[in-house]
This record gives C-alpha cells, sequence and structure tokens, in this order.
C-alpha cells in the first residue's frame, strides 16, 4: 500500500509539471514486455492470469512510466560535483586501544604510518566523501569540522572507537558514482516524505 501512494504521489507530481505519457512511449513500453514475456499472446496470458483487463494494463503502465520520470526528475536536481573532504582513520574496538593510539599521536607519531600498522591492508583509507555519504552522521560532522592535517578526538560510534586525519578537502569535487548514487538516493526519500507530509492520505479501513 505504502509503495503504491509513493507512485500515486509521483503520478501526480508529474501531472503538475506538465509531463503526459503520450501513446508512442506507452506503446514502445508494452513492445519491450510483450519481447520479454515471449510475444503479444504471453503477454496478454500474463495479463488474464493476473486480473488485468487492457486498459487496466495499460492505465497502471501510464502510471509507472510518469512515476519513472519524476523520479528521475528529483534525483537530476543533484549537483555531479560537492565539497568533500579525503580522509584517513585508525579504527578500533576498545577504548583503551584508542586512548594508546592517541597517545601515541600525541607524542608526534605519523598519523598514516600508525594508521598503516593497525590496518596494513587499506591503512585506514576512507577516501574522498561528500556530506550525507557515511552511514554515521557524527563521523562525518567531525571529519568536515577539521582541516587538512588535524586529527580528531577519539570518536565513538556502533562500529567502534574511530581517530581521524583529514589529508585535504574541496570545495567542488566531481563525486564518485556510489557517492553520487548515494545522494541521489537520499534527495528522493526527502522528496517523497515532504510529499507525505504535505498530502492527505486516507487509507481504507
Amino acid at each position: 500500500m505504502q509503495n503504491f501512494v509513493d507512485m500515486l504521489l509521483l503520478v501526480q507530481a508529474a501531472g503538475a509539471y506538465g509531463f503526459t505519457v503520450e501513446d508512442a512511449s506507452l506503446q514502445s513500453r508494452i513492445d519491450s514486455l510483450a519481447a520479454d514475456a515471449g510475444g503479444a499472446e504471453a503477454l496478454a496470458a500474463w495479463m488474464t492470469a493476473h486480473g488485468y483487463t487492457r486498459q487496466e494494463f495499460e492505465t497502471a503502465l501510464r502510471r509507472e512510466i510518469a512515476a519513472a520520470w519524476m523520479r528521475d526528475q528529483v534525483t537530476a536536481s543533484v549537483a555531479p560535483t560537492a565539497e568533500q573532504v579525503h580522509v584517513k582513520q585508525i579504527l578500533l574496538y576498545n577504548e583503551g586501544k584508542a586512548q594508546e593510539a592517541l597517545g601515541y599521536l600525541q607524542a608526534g607519531w605519523n598519523f598514516e604510518d600508525l594508521a598503516a600498522q593497525y590496518d596494513p591492508v587499506a591503512k585506514g583509507e576512507l577516501g574522498w566523501f561528500p556530506r550525507g555519504y557515511l552511514p554515521s552522521p557524527a563521523i562525518e560532522e567531525a571529519a568536515f569540522a577539521l582541516q587538512p592535517g588535524q586529527t580528531s578526538a577519539i570518536l565513538q560510534d556502533e562500529s567502534g572507537y574511530h581517530i581521524l586525519y583529514v589529508i585535504e578537502r574541496d570545495p567542488a569535487r566531481q563525486l564518485s558514482p556510489d557517492a553520487l548514487l548515494t545522494l541521489q538516493e537520499q534527495a528522493f526519500r526527502t522528496w517523497l516524505n515532504q510529499r507525505r507530509n504535505e498530502s492527505t492520505i486516507l487509507y481504507p479501513p
């Protein structure tokens, strides 16, 4: 039911933007589905088996096309560049070890050398990331509060104890494909939540 409501919100918004599903686009979608199903007769059999009349099926497809178009408009609003930081970390799983590592850093140890000792494979590399990308907002906020060359205090979250080191930052760096997808998904969820809050939705009893 929630998925259906989300689709209707998308379809309504697409209509408000003036988008309409042209007959040629609808037929192209039907032809594609028929090819996937094994032919027009196979698609017709599928519709009958699932309780669709031809008109109901076309109505559902029109909704699907309009919803997909609106989702594309929302995700396209995410800029391909963003402020980003390049970060390394020391991640440990008990506070005592984390305090020990922080003590080494305060005594003058090089962060990258120490990170490599605790993490010989990745050497503590978190890479470049924008705001809104990491699963832990507190870790992300702490990273963006640092300037290049600065080290954080010990930060705790559900994955352990972190010490961050910002290598460099860029005010407008190209997003990686994964970061762009993450921000687009967030933008879409935010848009949907806003539309839900602005709408009166009546569910059947």
